[in-house]
């Protein structure tokens, strides 16, 4: 009988349900969007149990959609948005407060003045992070601060705190485990990513007691059973990874070398670093890939805020296109852009230039400029963005790029890809699924299970759809990438 997986995608806008059979094909999936919820401006929370309930309904539906009974899944995955902070009772399982989501930025003046006090280093060397509200240590320091009674109970050991995965581990189980994976605990900015162990210093300077913190466990592995009235039947939790994690493990970059990059909203580009970890030098984070068969591996990150959000700025705020499909037919208009830039810094610039005073310019504009010439620019930016992270990647990492691996909502768009191929001048592999987060986890909980042998089973069932092989001359590609160099400084600290 064909045994099935069940990735359970806990997203910041909606929580999905995605049906997968063992050769990595999606047989149903199924989402819900839950409330955003902004108590003051640059906050941003979930109701917890908004959360929970979104994703167990779709959990269910989906089964019924698939047409098949729960008898018929071999194992759970889970995925998360990464950093959100949940904490709540040991005993009751009720939440304290709304979860505070990865976006907020309360605890960015506590952030400023621990790094006044030095703290900074100390969590780069340690987690591999940068001191930043986005992470979840600072979050939970602000709920046991400023909400009555709760560090008393906290200290009394009545209070649990968890990122998302763990919340949702925690009610799939019925309370019985209180467990993440490497891949969240390293975003959390609690844990030493080198001892593999949540670290001592850094919970005395957030005054946060250890008896709040989950166990950690390997990717794919063991988290317990689900409670029988959910499904009708005990489903074993085998795989958990975060996000950007499950996506690059559902690309199936095992190697050291291999490299995804998400094209939503922003960007996110992971590259394997192998079991080692690297320390950037350059504007990038190092952070736990997975666990999986008792080892580690590890990965740099870089993200560029504004992605895909441009063509959205195209679209609702300037009018120069009517839908995100338009941008490839105007960009084909015209040879090229006319020697016009486009730095999509609306929110300043990410990895590796971290300028929040950055802000969005148009350059290089002649009278000749249409806006053929502006949308071809905004494409191409995307592209550029992602060659000035690969080459932060490969200056730390000491390594060559084995290719570029891509999902996302943007990788449809056939112009944006070659140009990505030709600028990065590496090959652009776009898969058949592009629900790479979802297969990410489904693949970690089918080795957890034994539906497959190994990664190399896993990989056997990725699916190549197109390859996009560079066609421009190197030259000509770093003629254009310094031009773009030349915009960037001009965009930055404008504000």
């Amino acid at each position: 009988m064909t045994q099935y997986l069940l990735a359970l995608d806990q997203g910041t806008t909606s929580s999905k349900a995605i049906v997968f059979s063992p050769d990595g094909r999606v047989v149903a999936r199924e989402g819900k969007e839950f409330r955003q919820i902004y108590p003051q401006p640059g906050w941003v929370e979930h109701d917890p149990m908004e959360i929970w309930e979104s994703q167990i309904d779709v959990a269910r539906k989906v089964i019924e959609t698939a047409g098949i009974a729960p008898a018929d899944i071999a194992a759970i995955g889970i995925t998360n948005q990464r950093e959100t902070t949940l904490v709540w009772d040991r005993h009751t399982g009720e939440p304290v407060y709304n979860a505070i989501v990865w976006q907020c930025r309360r605890t960015a003046d506590t952030c400023k003045r621990f790094e006044k006090e030095g703290l900074d280093q100390v969590v780069r060397r340690k987690t591999g992070l940068v001191l930043d509200a986005y992470f979840s240590g600072t979050k939970v320091r602000w709920m046991l601060k400023h909400l009555p009674g709760l560090r008393k109970r906290a200290e009394a050991g009545d209070l649990l705190f968890g990122t998302v995965d763990s919340w949702i581990i925690w009610n799939l189980t019925g309370g019985k485990v209180h467990a993440t994976d490497y891949s969240n605990a390293s975003r959390t900015m609690m844990y030493n990513i080198h001892r593999l162990a949540w670290d001592a210093d850094l919970l005395d300077a957030l005054t946060i007691p250890s008896s709040m913190l989950p166990e950690v466990r390997p990717s794919s592995g063991d988290f317990g059973l689900t409670r029988t009235d959910l499904f009708g039947r005990e489903i074993p939790i085998r795989g958990v990874a975060g996000d950007q994690q499950a996506a690059l493990f559902g690309q199936c970059c095992f190697d050291p070398g291999m490299a995804k990059c998400t094209f939503g909203t922003g960007s996110f580009l992971l590259m394997n670093t192998g079991e080692k970890a690297v320390n950037s030098q350059n504007g990038l984070l190092t952070t736990l890939a997975w666990g999986l068969d008792g080892k580690v591996f590890y990965a740099l990150e870089g993200s560029a805020f504004i992605s895909g959000a441009v063509i959205q700025w195209l679209r609702d705020e300037m009018g120069l296109i009517t839908n995100a499909a338009q941008s490839e037919a105007f960009a084909l208009t015209v040879a090229d852009t006319g020697g016009v830039y486009l730095v999509p810094a609306f929110v300043g610039l990410g990895a590796p230039h971290w300028d929040m005073y950055a802000r969005g310019t148009i350059t290089g504009m002649t009278r000749g400029t249409n806006r053929y010439h502006i949308v071809r620019a905004a494409l191409e930016s995307m592209a550029y963005q992602t060659n000035d992270i690969v080459k932060a990647m490969l200056a730390d990492a000491r390594m060559d790029l084995r290719g570029l691996r891509v999902d996302g909502g943007a990788v449809a768009n056939n112009f944006l890809m070659q140009f990505q191929a030709d600028i990065l001048q590496t090959t652009v592999d776009r898969p058949h699924v592009f629900e790479t987060t979802a297969l990410g986890a489904a693949y970690l909980a089918g080795l957890g299970v034994g539906l497959y042998r190994g990664t190399d089973e896993v990989e056997n069932s990725w699916q190549l759809e197109r390859r996009f092989e560079p066609a421009m001359a190197y030259e000509a590609a770093e003629k254009l990438y310094k031009q773009w160099e030349k915009a960037v400084e001009k965009a930055k600290a404008w504000a």
